[in-house]
């Protein structure tokens, strides 16, 4: 039955969507964004050296080893607002940024690589005086924190994987340039349902009504349409850096949901035993793409055992 509502409900948002006119990329995220935006508590903007950042830091002055948060694809560091919370109250050091491309931070006019991003990481590190943190990579963001550690692994005490889609085989684009044309057909073919689509994230979608709203909000931005495109044209295959890192002295931690359908494990499971055969695993119950949202308490008590 509540798959059955839940069929009717993208039914039913797709028609009024196509009908409201809803418009799309029309703020620019420039110098004047920044000094009129509504800042909350210890939230920040800082200019790193490929754009301004937004981030949000709590607990700065605490003795633990920092948490930096890495979010996924296209949601940005809201995603993981209850992990945040969480750590944030048991008196962790925590971090989280929104990457280039993507919530608050800088649309910036640059290829959109695993070396960008990894770059953004480390340089918000340093410009907050972290030495080394533990990194936590969702779903792309595993990508992410394992450049990080290619490029600097003295900046890194943990990798702890959730869902990463860092693992699998990528067939590389060959023409990684994005184009005006295919930016228009990407919004015209894609907008108007991206947002109820990420409900798929979740293996009880119909408990999450309400997240596709606030993802609408991110389709006002300018540039998050080609920002997403050239994201996925530069993903690679990233087992030479996995290798590194297994050779490493670095801890390594897979965490994935027993359901997930986006990132599906059994289809890697024998290429992760090969690249990463001394990684801790965990699994957590009734979730599929974001476990930490649909089992936060298994996932919490997992995570906080990772981080002692």
């Amino acid at each position: 039955m509540y798959r059955f509502c839940f069929v009717i409900l993208i039914i039913f948002f797709i028609s009024c969507s196509k009908e409201s006119g809803l418009k799309y990329e029309y703020i620019i995220k420039d110098k004047s964004f920044v000094e009129n935006f509504d800042l909350k508590p210890n939230t920040r903007f800082v200019n790193l050296s490929e754009g301004f950042t937004f981030y949000k830091q709590e607990n700065k002055e605490s003795s633990t080893i920092p948490i930096v948060l890495i979010h996924g694809f296209s949601v940005p560091s809201y995603i993981w607002e209850p992990t945040f919370k969480l750590l944030s109250n048991q008196g962790h050091h925590v971090i989280s940024m929104d990457l280039y491309g993507r919530g608050y931070s800088e649309n910036i006019d640059k290829p959109y690589t695993d070396m960008l991003f990894a770059t953004q990481v480390i340089d918000l590190m340093i410009k907050l005086n972290i030495d080394s943190a533990n990194l936590v990579g969702l779903s792309n963001g595993g990508r992410v924190i394992s450049k990080v550690a290619d490029l600097r692994p003295d900046l890194v005490s943990s990798l702890i994987y959730v869902a990463s889609s860092g693992f699998r085989l990528t067939q590389e684009t060959q023409d990684k340039s994005v184009s005006e044309i295919e930016i228009k057909e990407f919004i015209a073919n894609n907008y108007p349902t991206i947002s109820i689509g990420q409900l798929k994230d979740f293996k009880y979608p119909e408990k999450h009504l309400g997240w596709d709203k606030k993802y609408e909000e991110l389709l006002k931005y300018k540039g998050f349409a080609r920002a997403l495109i050239s994201t996925r044209k530069n993903n690679y295959t990233m087992d030479d850096i996995h290798n590194n890192i297994q050779q490493s002295d670095i801890p390594v931690y897979t965490i994935w949901g027993d359901s997930d359908k986006v990132i599906v494990y059994d289809e890697f499971k024998k290429r992760l035993d090969s690249l990463m055969p001394k990684r801790k695993e965990f699994f957590i119950l009734e979730s599929g793409h974001l476990p930490h949202m649909e089992n936060p308490d298994q996932f919490n008590r997992v995570l906080l055992s990772i981080i002692k």
